[in-house]
């Protein structure tokens, strides 16, 4: 009985024969296999091995050393799993023979369960496919040119596992175990969506609106300043979901950690009491919490009389249950400053905000 080959490329190359490694001899003869292993099942030609092995710098003698690696081989892993076919050779690697082919069943499988709304079985192939990583792919290739394609494209899949795996956490309620994870792997991967968006539920699921918001201004600043464009419309969404409070975002699955029996007490607020209502200013209530959302710093600036203060305790009064230092501390500072508009004028730190026109006729004073 033939013994059972485990061809491995996700780490250095390796290749065990019923559990014990082989030896894959020199440098040369390792890389000659892993091209052929690149192309499995297919038929590799003399002279695209030695393309691959020596480039430009093969010597005259390269066709004969590429029989005496082969040669080796054969004793190496078996005659009958590396066999000569016209114009070159051809390794038979049967299913579930290579660790990346192992991997990439096992995350279609997840990518299914979590289709199928099965984030238990999802996490559980996720957790086999990470475990046959070593290290990373043809590690002891990454310089050379017949690798690097494939190395990008297995690093690509794996980084799309840890982002599906991390799906299955935020599913089953583990958001506050992701939090430090992906704080990491935005840091890693900055451009990266689909990990800010991650994020930001993970952190609103946590109990960190602001922090979530915060997440969100990042991602859009990288995104403006390095690339030159906005942050995609599903991100742009999640955050207004965010500030909105969705229902939706909430996990139907709570982490015990994150779940305790009664709320955590927030600081008492001393914003002062409303005394009369706010009647026909709701656009300036959402306009004015959105900058307070993108910004630390927004001054209301307007004549007295106009209802400055009256619209920062709406507002503040709205925001301290997602903000504790709006609760815990509301300073306030009355400005002097004159404008020749009756509306408030809104202004985040170091640009100007244009007021919103009223119908009221404008007066200039002084």
């Amino acid at each position: 009985m033939s013994p059972r080959l485990d061809f491995r490329l996700l780490g250095p190359l390796e290749v065990r024969s019923d559990g014990n490694p082989v030896d894959l001899g020199p440098g040369r003869q390792r890389a000659l296999l892993a091209v052929l292993l690149l192309r499995a099942n297919e038929v590799v030609s003399r002279d695209q091995l030695i393309e691959a092995v020596w480039g430009e710098a093969a010597p005259a003698s390269a066709p004969n050393m590429v029989q005496v690696y082969v040669s080796r081989l054969r004793k190496a892993i078996g005659r009958d799993v590396l066999a000569t076919q016209p114009p070159g050779y051809v390794l038979r690697v049967g299913d579930g023979d290579l660790d990346c082919a192992r991997f990439e069943a096992l995350l279609a499988q997840a990518a299914e369960a979590m289709e199928a709304a099965d984030p238990g079985t999802a996490r559980r192939r996720l957790d086999g496919a990470t475990a046959l990583w070593r290290g990373p792919p043809l590690a002891d290739f990454t310089y050379e040119s017949f690798a690097q394609a494939e190395v990008a494209r297995l690093e690509e899949l794996r980084l799309d596992a840890v982002e599906l795996r991390i799906d299955a956490d935020l599913a089953l309620g583990r958001h506050v175990g992701v939090v430090a994870e992906l704080e990491h792997l935005v840091a890693d991967h900055p451009f990266r969506e689909r990990l800010r968006g991650q994020q930001m539920l993970a952190l609103y699921r946590a109990g960190r609106q602001a922090d979530a918001l915060e997440a969100y201004r990042s991602a859009r600043a990288a995104l403006v300043e390095e690339l030159g464009i906005e942050p995609s419309p599903s991100l742009q969404r999640l955050e207004r979901a965010i500030l909105d409070q969705d229902p939706e975002l909430v996990s139907s699955t709570t982490e015990p950690s994150a779940a305790p029996d009664a709320p955590a007490r927030r600081p008492a607020a001393n914003l002062p009491a409303e005394l009369t209502s706010l009647i026909g200013r709701e656009r300036d209530i959402q306009r004015v919490a959105r900058l307070v959302s993108e910004h630390r710093l927004i001054s209301l600036i307007g004549p007295g009389g106009v209802g400055k203060t009256r619209l920062a305790v709406r507002v503040a009064a709205n925001l301290q249950h997602d903000f504790e230092a709006v609760s815990a501390s509301w300073t306030w500072r009355r400005s002097s400053q004159v404008v020749t508009s009756p509306a408030p004028c809104y202004r985040r730190s170091g640009s100007p905000i244009a007021p919103e026109r009223r119908r009221s006729t404008p007066s200039r004073t002084g």
